[in-house]
Order: structure tokens, then C-alpha cells, then sequence
């Protein structure tokens, strides 16, 4: 029990025990959802730390912000801090991630050594935050060389980044990206390629995020794949299709892929990586309701 949860507990006359995500005022959700930033702003206004208390107010158990890394260490001193008050938990933030250059399906000195630049400079953002995921998006595909090979150079990168983040108890999480709507040109962009690379790297520290919303772009069949993939994801994040805003406002039926994982017993984060469908206050509630209503089940 944290040092908040203490007083109020013994102010009010009763322990009461945390309760993975169970806000003071919200309701538990059955699995950990973890907002982002600015995602609650115009209730919570845009000091990151009185969002940080909306959140858990309302319920969910966890933060995400890809920017972290980027974010001056005082202030990430201060969102720990915070959090570990609130008892939430720090879900992934960006290791590495190009977009346009070859990198870790490259063989070259320079790219080895910036990977594994990203991966040390990951490893002390994760210290300082008490997180346990990073992201991992392996850079673009080389025109001028055969697929096997990059496929055995990221393998290799994945191995040498590995050995950095396993002393750390830090797990690098690749992200599939769809290559159709949003990240032409990207090496990784299915989960069974990200499930045999997984497999050869045969790390704890190596392992997929499966954002459903780009994998119900690149290839459908969610619940399959995440059956198939299981014992390689250790990380999910959502939005739905088309728009990328909050489930239940296009086509992916969120209630059956969360009822699915919970009832395989999934312990992790569900990152909401999406934005809000509609403006304000009653379209931050919306997101809130709506994953009130897919939680259910």
C-alpha cells in the first residue's frame, strides 16, 4: 500500500487494500488501460502530474507516453513520483523508432552502435520512471539488399540490444506497423513475422506489442493471431478502424478481443494509443465510457 492510500485508508477508519486499476472515485477496470497525455486535458488541465491524478480517479491502472524519453529528467523524476503515489503503473515509452532510414535491418558500424546508444539511454528513462516495457520500432526496409538478410540483421541487432535491456529487467516490445494507411516503407509490419523474429532472438527482453489497430489494418484476423503469437506478446495497444480513435466508434469488436485476453489471463498493459472521436469534455468522457462498456464484457 503507498503512503496516499495509507492516510486516507486510516482516515477513514478502514485498510482497505490497492486494488490494481481502482481509482479513489472510479470504478475498476477488469484489465489495465493506460491513457496517454493530453488524452484527459480538459478535465484534468495540462499539468502532466493533475492528469496523472485524473486517471487514476477514474479508474485505470497505468500511464503510457512515447515521448517520455525526450521529457527532461526532473520531470520524469516527478511523474514517478507521482505515480508510484497513485499506484500507476508506467507502461511503454519509445526506445527507438525510424521511419524512413534502415536501421536494424542494417549490418553497418554506425547503425549498431546508434541502436545501441537508444538502448542504454532506454535502460536509464526505465530506471528513473520504474518502467518495465519500451518500443522498438526497427526502422525501414532496405531496397538493395535481400529480405533473409535484413531479416538476420534485426535479429542480430535484437540480440546485441537484448543483452543491454535483460540486466535491467527491461523488455523491448516491437511494434508491427501497417504500411497501408500510415508507415509505408517499415520492416516490421505483421505479427507473425514479429513472432518468428521473437523466437530466434529467444529473449525475455524481446517481444511484441500487438497494436490492433495497425494489425487490423496489415492483416485481420486479431484474435488468431494473438492466440498464435501469445507466448511472444507481452503488450497491446488500441484504436480503432478506421480513425484511430476509441474503441466502439468503428469496425473492431473491442468487448470480445478484451473479453478473449482476460480470459487467457493477460497481466499487462492495453495501451490506448488513439485519439478522442470527439472534441472537449463529453469527448474525454466518451473514451471513458467506452471502454466502461467494452471492459464489461
Amino acid at each position: 500500500m503507498n503512503r496516499r492510500c495509507l492516510v486516507q485508508a486510516t482516515c477513514a477508519g478502514a485498510l482497505l487494500p490497492f486494488l490494481p486499476g481502482r481509482g479513489r472515485r472510479g470504478e475498476s477496470f477488469k484489465l489495465t488501460y493506460a491513457p496517454h497525455f493530453g488524452m484527459f486535458r480538459h478535465h484534468a488541465g495540462d499539468d502532466p502530474l493533475d492528469q496523472l491524478r485524473f486517471i487514476a480517479d477514474e479508474g485505470f491502472g497505468a500511464l503510457e507516453d512515447n515521448g517520455m524519453s525526450g521529457r527532461p529528467v526532473e520531470l520524469q523524476e516527478k511523474i514517478a513520483g507521482t505515480m508510484e503515489d497513485l499506484g500507476l503503473e508506467m507502461g511503454v515509452f519509445v526506445a527507438h523508432a525510424h521511419f524512413g532510414k534502415v536501421t536494424f535491418a542494417s549490418d553497418g558500424k554506425d547503425e549498431r552502435e546508434r541502436i545501441q546508444e537508444d538502448m542504454k539511454r532506454a535502460v536509464e528513462v526505465a530506471k528513473r520512471v520504474n518502467a518495465r516495457w519500451c518500443t522498438v520500432v526497427p526502422g525501414a526496409y532496405s531496397k538493395r539488399l535481400q529480405w533473409d538478410y535484413q531479416t538476420a540483421n534485426v535479429i542480430d541487432n535484437l540480440k546485441r540490444a537484448a543483452e543491454i535491456c535483460e540486466p535491467a529487467g527491461l523488455t523491448m516490445v516491437l511494434e508491427p506497423l501497417n504500411p497501408y494507411r500510415d508507415h509505408p516503407g517499415l520492416f516490421l509490419t505483421k505479427i507473425p513475422q514479429a513472432f518468428m523474429i521473437c523466437r530466434a532472438v529467444g529473449s525475455p527482453s524481446c517481444k511484441i506489442l500487438d497494436d490492433l489497430y495497425h494489425q487490423q489494418i496489415t492483416e485481420g484476423n486479431l484474435i488468431p493471431n494473438v492466440d498464435r503469437a501469445w507466448n511472444e506478446i507481452a503488450y497491446f495497444q488500441v484504436g480503432d478502424n478506421p480513425g484511430r480513435k476509441e474503441p466502439t466508434t468503428g469496425e473492431i469488436n473491442y468487448k470480445n478481443v478484451f473479453r478473449h485476453i482476460h480470459a487467457k489471463g493477460f497481466e499487462g498493459i492495453v495501451g490506448m494509443e488513439h485519439g478522442n472521436s470527439r472534441a472537449g469534455k463529453e469527448g474525454e468522457r466518451a473514451v471513458i465510457e467506452a471502454y466502461r462498456a467494452c471492459d464489461g464484457f
